[in-house]
């Protein structure tokens, strides 16, 4: 009998024993599904919230455009010489590696082919009529600029034949935007357009009000674009429903002077009332300051990209960079503005080389913080809203 109850006694504590290791197992099961789940859902958290702040990232990249922008390049004789190899052809390539890498990389690249590339078919010439390499072109287009302004008041320095040479050397770059001259009125038209990038269309025009007494011929206003308010306002009419952005170069104002004059003021007015979003004007040869008008950003004058023109003032130009940003209403706004001054050191004739100010010194400009304070205060005198690097 006892032994009954002793078995009976065994028997339960391993039923007991069996019951705690199953609640214990199942327990265990529990925890660790509860475990693996909210594991998983950190992790789809975590996932989720990644691709929401690449996409935002995306989005956000996909309404800005990064832009940089200089101003005059004017080849003297002293530059394409200086530029000329052994055999012939010239490179301008090693004139510009201190600035390269504020240039390269950004959405859109600005400047001024001052002096015309009607090649060197033409023969090659300096002030007063200028006429360019095609190589200057196709190094500038190398460094990454990709809108180019053709409009200046040297455009008929070489005649008709001189801008055919040129449209026709710009369409062989197929990447580039280039406006202010053309060999049609249909030619014309056909180049007032919107391209996009980065989720923002934009058209770019291009007008001089300045033209050193050359028209073109009777009939043929179409080789370069004098500015009339009639003029501007058919072009910008023509693209305003499908712009974002509205970019208009002006060759204007007076040469070697650090303020713009009323005609400037003027001009700068029209085309803002108009609906232009940038003007970026050049022709000075020396910097003039930055405005804003309403919602347009006015840059009166860059100064010089490259020039043999021998003194701090001309020798001293801007370089500028800016993010341009479409607004979830598609109001287009402007950030990020930062001015790079630089400097085109030559030594005699030879030796031309372009130095952002941040890289000089005494012995390539003599009191180089001197007029680094002096041009500072001419981009600022209407506005804070520009950087002075």
């Amino acid at each position: 009998m006892e032994e009954k109850r002793r078995k009976k006694r065994k028997l339960k504590t391993w039923v007991k024993i069996t019951l705690v290791v199953l609640l214990l197992f199942v327990l265990g099961l529990v925890a660790y599904y509860f475990c693996s789940n909210l594991n998983k859902d950190d992790k789809k958290s975590k996932k989720d919230e990644s691709l929401t702040i690449t996409t935002t990232k995306k989005q956000e990249e996909s309404n800005t455009l990064s832009m940089v922008m200089v101003g005059d390049c004017l080849i003297h004789r002293f530059v394409y010489t200086d530029a000329k190899n052994d055999d012939g052809t010239y490179s301008f390539s090693k004139m510009f590696t201190e600035v390269e890498p504020l240039i390269k990389n950004h959405d859109l690249a600005f400047y001024n082919q001052e002096s015309i590339i009607g090649g060197k078919v033409l023969g090659l010439s300096a002030y007063p009529r200028f006429n360019s390499p095609e190589e200057i072109g196709n190094d500038m287009v190398n460094l990454g600029f990709n809108l180019v302004s053709l409009a200046n008041n040297h455009t008929m320095d070489k005649g008709e034949q001189g801008v055919i040479n040129s449209v026709n050397f710009w369409k062989t770059h197929p990447s580039v935007y280039y406006t202010g001259q053309a060999l049609s009125n249909e030619d014309r038209q056909d180049n007032i357009k919107v391209l996009e990038k980065n989720g923002i269309k934009y058209a770019f025009l291009a007008y001089t009000t300045v033209t050193n007494g050359l028209l073109p011929p009777s009939g043929k206003d179409y080789l370069t674009n004098i500015y009339s308010r009639q003029k501007a306002q058919n072009d910008i009419d023509k693209v305003k429903d499908e712009a974002d952005l509205i970019i208009v170069s002006m060759h204007w104002g007076e040469e070697y002077t650090t303020y713009p004059n009323s005609n400037q003021k003027e001009v700068a007015k029209e085309l803002a009332d108009m609906g232009v979003n940038l003007i970026i004007g050049n022709h000075a040869h020396s910097i003039q300051p930055v405005e804003m008008i309403g919602d347009t950003l006015v840059f009166y004058a860059l100064g010089n990209f490259i020039a043999a023109q021998d003194t701090p003032d001309r020798q001293t130009g801007v370089l500028v960079t800016l993010n341009i940003n479409k607004e979830d209403n598609n109001k287009i706004t402007f950030s990020d503005i930062k001015a790079n001054l630089i400097y085109t050191y030559f030594k005699g004739s030879s030796n031309f080389k372009i130095y952002p100010y941040t890289k000089l010194n005494n012995d390539l400009l003599n009191n180089y913080q001197t007029y680094y304070n002096k041009y500072k205060s001419v981009l600022t005198r209407y506005t804070d809203i520009i950087e002075v690097e």
